[in-house]
């Protein structure tokens, strides 16, 4: 499902216009990048919760000439899916 297919469920689903399903989906993503832009975490009970991790600074290999290589530490956002997602799932 892409983003278009879930804009048309979620406005079939609710009974809503589809531009009012796109606002609320650009809400709900522009507010989840910014708690996790601010180091904080977002949890969904049931669904799952997304948080930022720091990735440490390494050294790597590049696979066509066998260099070592410097990658630079970053962050990278998680998600850990709840119990009732992980459940339906499986």
């Amino acid at each position: 499902m892409n983003k278009t297919e879930l804009i048309d469920a979620m406005a079939a689903d609710a009974g809503i216009t589809k531009a009012a399903a796109k606002k609320a989906l650009e809400s709900f993503l522009g507010n989840v990048e910014g708690t996790l832009k601010k180091g904080d975490r977002v949890s969904l009970v049931g669904f799952g919760s997304w948080s930022v991790s720091k990735r440490s600074a390494r050294e790597g290999r590049n696979p066509q000439t066998g260099a070592t290589i410097k990658i630079a530490a970053k962050n990278v956002v998680k998600f850990k899916a709840g119990a009732e997602l992980s459940g339906a799932v499986n």
